[in-house]
């Protein structure tokens, strides 16, 4: 009997093990690599350790440049600058002797030491034989657990991943949505409440909502704190109080976390907490599922005809068997990486808040997909953007929906004639009944609502209003609302 034909894909029946060709298995790494690579330099496991490598480095400079430890050398501006030079300088041979170390250590943060003891070997070779940094071996990582040094790696990390990457890629995105609100602020639009037509708005007026729904949570996360902590094996500083009774262990502490740009965080046990991680991701998947809510909208706009495709924007071929379609991918990409994106940082908030005791190892593994909730998200902001660069407003079409409607200038009846016998008018009873017998189940054109409304009885001047009233024309303040949001982005 032959194998069944999916056996044939074995290696062993000859077929190529693509692992070994060390191709990615996250599509991050792959076909979408080119719109998440700025994250690699901070949440990748190389950026992760070029900032465990800054951490250690900048720990030692400060218990030396302070006067910390009792006999130990001052350090010269050159051998600062030596000394800074590796993280600075990380790269590909960097991390290769890295993970030579690793292979020997078998633990990532003891490897980052050994990494930064072979450095102070070789800095008499750079220095010349009078440094003192050959002899600073037993300064590097002295009086730190391993997240000591993780959470504060962490926290820059993440810290850069924000400023750098993410908020930058949500303004792109919020400016295209401010620009759409102005170029659509006076064109009406038919809504749809309930998937039913409703009271007309402008394109521009909806297009503000995202902008300004979107707005508030980059404003969230732009105040977001990333906190840090430096105080020992169950944050109690026992080890420094023992080994140099004398220092102030929390005012050390703080000014070097404070110094790194972070928020201190004195009250921990070996790990620091993760609370302020939670908060971020919590923001970050809001903002994300407002940006989801746009997508959805969009797409549907285009299948209902209100937005046109522009095919050289686009730049994109539709089905693969009719020739006809373009298909509104750049949102449908978008509203399944934020899906991705929110439930990975759901995950990452609901789980890092937790620590068994003193400590657990649950939040090492989790920690090292943030770069793939981030990654999820920057992709959908392109494809968010490059959906928005390629539609354009198509006026007639919602205009032809707006004439088939007259039905919805019935709420303006309605109330006009509720303020009318506020203000005395006689005849004006049951507004609701009378416009639900006109409106509800049956057709209603120009002709229809106009000869309704002539014989209301109602006063002069509110007839002569709403006679002149169209669907088109009943939009309120929509097209002033939708400029409430210029400069959104800046």
């Amino acid at each position: 009997m032959s194998a069944h034909p999916s056996s044939l894909f074995s290696p062993s029946h000859g077929y190529t093990d693509l692992a070994s060709g060390g191709e990615p298995l996250s599509p991050l790494d792959g076909r979408y690599r080119a719109a998440a690579a700025p994250l690699a330099n901070y949440l990748s496991e190389a950026g992760l350790n070029r900032a465990r490598v800054h951490v250690e480095i900048e720990w030692l400079i400060h218990l030396l440049d302070h006067r910390v430890l009792p006999g130990a050398p001052t350090l010269s501006d050159d051998e600062r600058d030596y000394l800074r030079q590796l993280p600075r300088s990380f790269d590909s041979s960097t991390i290769a002797a890295l993970a030579s170390f690793e292979s020997v250590t078998k633990h990532d943060v003891k490897a980052v030491e050994y990494l930064i003891g072979d450095h102070l070997e070789k800095a008499a070779s750079v220095l010349g034989p009078d440094s003192v940094l050959p002899k600073l071996r037993e300064v590097v990582h002295i009086f730190c657990t391993s997240e000591d040094i993780n959470n504060l790696a962490y926290a820059l990390t993440i810290q850069a991943a924000v400023t750098q990457v993410w908020l930058p890629a949500a303004r792109e995105f919020l400016s295209r949505l401010t620009r759409l609100a102005k170029e659509g602020a006076d064109i009406p639009m038919l809504a749809h409440t309930h998937g039913q037509p409703a009271t007309p708005v402008t394109m521009g007026k909806e297009m503000a909502v995202f902008a300004h729904r979107f707005q508030r949570q980059i404003r969230r996360i732009e105040r977001a704190e990333y906190l840090g902590k430096i105080n020992g094996a169950t944050g109690t500083w026992a080890a420094h109080v023992v080994s140099v009774p004398g220092a102030d262990w929390p005012a050390i502490s703080r000014d070097f976390v404070e110094g790194l740009g972070l928020t201190w965080n004195p009250l921990t046990t070996q790990i620091e907490s993760h609370d302020w991680q939670a908060e971020l991701y919590a923001d970050v998947a809001r903002a994300g599922r407002v940006a989801h809510n746009v997508a959805t909208d969009c797409w549907t706009y285009i299948s209902m005809g209100y937005f046109h495709q522009n095919l050289a924007a686009q730049g994109s071929t539709g089905s693969s068997t009719m020739p006809h379609k373009v298909n509104p991918i750049r949102f449908e990409n978008a509203e399944a990486n934020l899906e991705v994106s929110a439930a990975l940082f759901d995950s990452l908030a609901s789980t890092l808040v937790t620590s068994r005791m003193q400590r657990d190892l649950t939040d090492s593994t989790t920690q090292r997909n943030i770069g793939v909730a981030f990654g999820h998200a920057i992709l959908a902001f392109d494809n968010l953007v490059r959906g928005l660069d390629g539609v354009d407003i198509n006026a007639e079409r919602m205009a032809e929906d707006l004439e088939r409607n007259w039905a919805v200038l019935g709420e303006a009846v309605q109330q006009a004639m509720r303020a009318a016998a506020i203000a005395g008018a006689t005849g004006m009873a049951n507004p609701y009944e009378r416009l639900k017998e006109l409106t509800r189940g049956h057709e209603v054109g120009e002709a229809e609502m106009r000869d309704f409304i002539s014989g209301l009885g109602l006063p002069t001047d509110v007839k002569e209003h709403l006679l002149a009233l169209t669907p088109a024309t009943y939009i309120g303040l929509a097209p002033s609302i939708a400029h409430w949001v210029e400069g959104a982005n800046e």
